[in-house]
């Protein structure tokens, strides 16, 4: 007899999603969760099935088979329960251009329970929180790509959701707004909030993500913990670099006297070389080595962010074939 492990109350799990288009199996075998109180990233390349999977964790599209708990909520056999505890904020707004965004966020509000007064209240305090108090009784057709979004935030968060999905939320934001929306995801997780991001700009992702879940071809193929704490003694490339370009061939002589090889030879428009290094520790002793021994170092540092990393490898790797991930398949 097998069984499934119950997921965390405020979480999302999903087991062995697949759904089909025809011959297109945009999703074959997918199994994640999301932890209350953490930001889950979704990583993927384009066709991935995302989108796909991220309508199903949605309640929006019913898979072939598989199954999603919402909060402890069974999404396939009470999909009505699942959305009252789900917020989803989708690529595009989708709204009813017409009404003004305070109307928006009531009528929302009203439609997840709330009486007149309350939701009246909450959309004051929604659009606050957004800072769109001065569009509050303008239509929504008035907004900006950023201004949307924003809006779409506070839609998707009027009812005070256990579980919020955001698809690409950063898109149209302003490098202000995009800060401001790293610190309200963060903020929100830390209130309890699963929160789990589809987004392709993993830099940004990295910011706000305590994990990162990676699908290929339809089905989970790793999952990674982004808190650090895997990554002590764990190889990754690190840029090394001089103050004085003309001397980078001394430089490389002292890394490979020392048995460092290196990842890249150098380019036209960046200084210095990639190396892979195991760890901070590592890092430093190299460091401290090579000053010792006179060879001028200005910079040493890690080559891009760990999703990025973790990302590339799994392409390099092929990433298409899943491998079964301790924690997220039953």
């Amino acid at each position: 007899m097998t069984t499934t492990a119950l997921p965390a109350p405020g979480g999302i799990t999903a087991h062995g999603l697949a759904r089909s288009f025809g011959a297109v199996h945009a999703v074959r075998d997918v199994s994640l969760t999301a932890p209350a109180g953490s930001v889950t990233a979704l990583v993927g390349p384009n066709g991935s099935g995302k989108t796909t999977l991220m309508l199903i964790l949605a309640t929006l599209l019913r898979p072939d088979r598989g199954s999603v708990c919402v909060a402890g909520v069974d999404a396939m056999t009470d999909p009505t329960a699942a959305r009252a505890r789900l917020g989803w904020m989708p690529d595009t707004l989708g709204v009813w251009e017409a009404l003004t965004c305070r109307d928006i966020l009531a009528s929302l509000g009203r439609l997840y329970g709330m009486g007149a007064a309350d939701a009246d209240a909450r959309a004051r305090e929604q659009l606050a929180w957004v800072g769109l108090e001065e569009f509050a009784d303008r239509p929504a057709r008035v907004l900006s790509r950023g201004q949307q979004q924003r809006l779409s935030l506070a839609r998707a968060t009027v009812h005070r959701p256990a579980v919020l999905m955001l698809d690409e939320p950063a898109n149209g934001l302003d490098p202000t707004s995009r800060l401001r929306l790293r610190d309200d995801v963060r903020a929100m997780a830390a209130q309890g909030t699963a929160v789990l991001i589809s987004s392709h700009v993993l830099s940004e992702l990295e910011e706000m993500a305590d994990r990162a879940v990676f699908v290929s071809e339809g089905a989970t193929v790793a999952v990674k913990d982004l808190s650090g704490a895997d990554d002590t003694a764990a190889e990754r490339p690190y840029r090394i670099a001089g103050p004085d370009p003309s001397r980078l061939p001394e430089l490389v002589r002292a890394l490979e006297a020392r048995g460092v090889l290196l990842a890249e030879g150098p380019e036209r428009h960046r200084p210095g070389v990639v190396v892979h290094l195991r760890g901070e520790d590592a890092a430093a002793a190299l460091l401290a080595d090579l000053v010792a021994a006179g060879v001028p170092v200005s910079r040493l540092a890690p080559e891009g962010s760990r999703l990025e990393n973790a990302y590339l490898d799994l392409a390099l790797d092929g990433g298409a074939h899943p491998q079964r991930i301790e924690g997220d398949r039953a």
